[in-house]
């Protein structure tokens, strides 16, 4: 069995992911033309998960996204950007922040907030 690579999504965490992604709804106060089911079928919100997760790990851009596994980066970016304004990539956070904290516990009281503002020198 190869190794698991730092973007692949595993079925133990996906199990804990899945329930925090957004479902599409339709507007109920707007009229559609279309006959519903028509148009593109939605991507499995799974593999549109994995593709966020290689985007962020390798660092590429949306368009070098190998579509041939994913499908076209601009659906992705699409998915993202929804899932970033219903606030799933929070919620998303918490769940694993607050897991961390029963596992390993976080030292609350070590925590601080350090920054510092300076002119920036002209270059």
């Amino acid at each position: 069995m190869g190794k698991t690579r730092s973007w692949e999504v595993s079925d133990a965490f996906w199990e804990q992911v899945a329930p925090l992604i957004p479902t599409a709804v339709r507007d109920p106060g707007k009229a559609f033309r279309r006959k519903p089911g028509a148009g593109r079928p939605l991507m499995e919100p799974r593999k549109v998960f994995e593709a966020i997760i290689y985007v962020l790990r390798t660092g590429i851009q949306w368009k070098a996204l190998p579509k041939e596994i994913y499908g076209r980066a601009s659906a992705i970016h699409t998915y993202f950007q929804k899932w970033h304004r219903v606030g799933f990539f929070t919620n998303l956070w918490r769940v694993g922040l607050a897991e961390y904290d029963e596992m390993e516990g976080v030292a609350w009281q070590w925590l601080s907030v350090d920054g510092s503002q300076g002119k920036a020198p002209l270059a």
